[in-house]
């Protein structure tokens, strides 16, 4: 029995549905659902692993040491089922470096914004580095081979 579609809106071509859905929309969405969920994960991360240095200087480490852990479950939660996605689809390598590309591309940033850390061309080589470490672990994919 095949599933119905659903009917298009005006100046829409009706979009797949079900079996409809092509596997590389299924491809794409999965890439697209790592990224989201890394990408706010991150955000957890980041906060958990640098946030204390501006909010909580002033108290002992331990009490920033158990904020980070609760922040950090936040990020886990979100980073568990990201890498689960993201392996249907990429090797361990591959979502090794996307992990790497998202954390630079959120900790520049948050360490010049909100840390008010002095942004350098550091930052900007790190980059071409890390650009560089994209394209072998995923040049097979990039040049079809």
């Amino acid at each position: 029995m095949e599933c119905p579609r659903r009917p298009a809106r005006p100046g829409k071509s009706a979009a797949p549905s079900g079996p409809h859905i092509h596997s590389e929309q299924i491809v794409m969405n999965r890439y697209a659902l790592t990224i989201v969920l890394l990408s706010c994960s991150n955000i957890f991360m980041t906060f958990a692993w640098y946030g204390h240095l501006k909010n909580l200087s002033h108290k002992p480490w331990i009490v920033a040491a158990l904020i980070s852990w609760g922040i950090a479950l936040l990020e886990y939660l979100l980073q568990v089922p990201a890498n689960r996605i993201g392996h249907e689809v990429m090797s361990v390598g591959q979502l090794k470096i996307l992990q790497e590309v998202i954390t630079l591309s959120i900790f520049v940033p948050f360490s010049f914004l909100y840390l008010k850390e002095k942004l350098t061309l550091d930052y900007l080589w790190a980059g071409f580095c890390l650009l560089g470490a994209v394209f072998f672990l995923f040049r097979a994919k990039l040049t079809g081979s």
